[in-house]
């Protein structure tokens, strides 16, 4: 059934995109804000409530709701999969921005280049020349198409029905609104602490499946001297384990110092090969793809060896 969910849910979001999730996100935005408001009073423990507060229900609910389903008729277990992976995976989500990137560049537009990916990063990219829109958008869609895909399914075929989905999408959302994420408020300290070190538990073997995944479908030899030799160089370990291994398996060179909002970043080389063009987009389009299609397979030997057994 996992296998047949993930494919429906894939082939739903290429038909019909959930581009907007505003609908769904400001009710839990408030919700977390609530939390937050009532029980931050500066411990870490207080942190640890507010996200069981949150995660635990939704979980057990949408297991529970499952559980019914599945012993009311397997089509309606199917149907909530399909439906939970739908909202809970965003593959389309980042994606049309960085085919928009793609088709601006390809025209030669940076202007309309820079904008998309301001709006796809949050910040303004009005400086940056070709090379670094091309390298920031391969490190954007491999860390979304880890984000928001591989490491759902990973979970949502760990745990019973949807509920891995939604345990880790939860878990990424809370990272941001209190963790220090890219959305959060790094001043919240002990009470965001545990949310960050959850979260991170969470993604910890998600991270190094995604990266095998690449390796095995892209140059492995290089992907694997890359994720050994410069993951851990880069500010985020587990997103480094992604991007040094990515762009390793495409022989790409990543990273590099930026000059964003008239200050220097600093941000360690990663990868190993040429420099990023345009046709590194599309390397990216194909090396996601197959990894996903490695996913697929695997499920599927999987299943076909449970059936035998």
């Amino acid at each position: 059934m996992s296998l047949i969910s993930l494919i429906a849910a894939l082939l739903l979001e290429q038909w019909r995109p959930l581009s907007d999730r505003r609908n769904l996100l400001t009710p839990l935005s408030r919700y977390v804000m609530y939390l937050e408001r009532q029980f931050n009073a500066g411990e870490s423990h207080h942190g640890v409530i507010a996200w069981s507060l949150v995660i635990i229900p939704a979980v057990m609910c949408i297991w529970l709701v499952y559980w019914l389903a599945n012993h009311v008729s397997p089509l309606a277990a199917l149907v909530l999969n399909v439906l939970t992976l739908y909202v809970t995976m965003g593959f389309r989500q980042f994606s049309h921005y960085f085919t928009a990137i793609q088709l601006a560049l390809k025209e030669e537009d940076l202007p309309r280049a820079r904008q998309l990916l301001a709006e796809w990063r949050g910040h303004n990219c009005g400086n940056l020349g070709r090379e670094e829109i091309v390298r920031l958008s391969i490190e954007g869609a491999l860390t979304a198409s880890h984000r928001h895909v591989f490491a759902v399914i990973f979970w949502f075929v760990l745990l019973p029905g949807p509920s891995g989905a939604v345990l880790y999408r939860l878990a990424s959302f809370l990272d941001k609104a209190w963790g220090g994420g890219a959305l959060g408020d790094a001043e919240l300290g002990c009470f965001g602490k545990f949310a960050h070190n959850a979260f991170e538990f969470l993604d910890w073997l998600p991270v190094r499946v995604t990266a095998a995944a690449f390796a095995v479908v892209g140059d492995f030899e290089d992907a694997v001297y890359c994720w050994r030799t410069q993951a851990a160089k880069w500010n985020d370990r587990a997103l480094g384990i992604v991007l040094a291994t990515g762009a390793g398996a495409l022989g790409v060179r990543l990273g590099m110092p930026l000059e964003m909002n008239g200050e220097v970043e600093d941000r360690p080389e990663l990868g190993v090969g040429e420099y990023a063009e345009s046709g590194f987009l599309d390397s990216t389009v194909g090396l996601v793809w197959r990894a996903l299609v490695l996913y697929l397979l695997m499920l599927l030997i999987i299943g076909v060896a449970k059936v035998v057994s």
